[in-house]
């Protein structure tokens, strides 16, 4: 347990930025899933309404996560693999690979 009065600061201070990194990445992996769920969609019913909502999920959680990476809740390299993981989801399910011809 902290002793004097600037340990006992940095054990408050400490916990409450733990709190508001936990809220930030929380809300991160909503739009991520919100991402991918867009992607399903646009899987299971092509259209430009969902190839629209695809991309605004997209930018969406692409700017969370490098606001979070600004912030110093997510390392630099964790973020780009979030956001590559987003790009490999959204290009699959928008420009999907052609069949072999073998």
């Amino acid at each position: 347990m902290a002793n004097n009065k600037s340990s006992k600061k940095r054990v408050e201070i400490a916990e409450r930025n733990r709190l508001q990194n936990k809220a930030y990445k929380s809300s991160m992996r909503t739009l991520m899933k919100r991402c991918f769920s867009a992607c399903e969609a646009y899987n299971a019913t092509p259209g430009d309404e969902a190839k629209t909502s695809v991309q605004a999920s997209m930018n969406a959680a692409f700017s969370k996560i490098d606001k979070a990476v600004k912030r110093g809740v997510l390392h630099r390299n964790a973020g780009a693999h979030q956001k590559a993981r987003l790009s490999v989801a959204v290009k699959k399910a928008i420009d999907p690979a052609p069949a072999s011809a073998s």
